[in-house]
C-alpha cells in the first residue's frame, strides 16, 4: 500500500550530523504516522523518533535534544536531523510508516533500511 525509500545514510565522526530523508509513495492519504526506527548489531530493533500527519512528536529518550524529526506533507517525505552523534548512534536505520486503510485494517510499511555508521 505504501512504499518508502531511505536516503542520507553514511559515515560520520562523533560529534557530526547526519539527516535522513524518507519519501513514501503509494497510498499515502492512509498514512498516519511515520517514524524511525534503528537496529544495531546484536541489539534488538529500538524506535527513535514518530511523528504524525499532524506534526506530534515522540522520541526515545537516549536521542532526545539531539534528534528531530519533521514531516513536509506537500512531499509526502519525513526526515531524520541527527546531530552530536555518537558512535551507540551506529545502526541501520528504518522508516515506518502507519496507517489505516478504508477497510480499517491497520498497517506498517518499512523502508529497505540506510546505514549510519559514528566513528572516528
Amino acid at each position: 500500500q505504501v512504499q518508502l525509500v531511505e536516503s542520507g545514510g553514511g559515515l560520520v565522526q562523533p560529534g557530526g550530523s547526519l539527516r535522513l530523508s524518507c519519501a513514501a509513495s503509494g497510498n499515502i492519504f492512509s498514512i498516519l504516522d511515520m517514524g524511525w526506527y534503528r537496529q544495531a548489531p546484536g541489539k534488538q530493533r529500538e524506535l527513535v523518533a514518530t511523528i504524525t500527519r499532524g506534526g506530534s512528536t515522540n522520541y526515545a529518550d537516549s536521542v532526545k535534544g539531539r534528534f528531530a524529526i519533521s514531516n513536509d506533507n506537500a512531499k509526502n517525505t519525513v526526515y531524520l536531523q541527527m546531530n552530536s552523534l555518537k558512535p551507540e548512534d551506529t545502526a541501520v536505520y528504518y522508516c515506518n510508516a502507519g496507517g489505516r486503510l478504508r477497510s480499517l485494517q491497520s498497517f506498517r510499511s518499512w523502508g529497505q533500511g540506510t546505514q549510519v555508521t559514528v566513528s572516528s
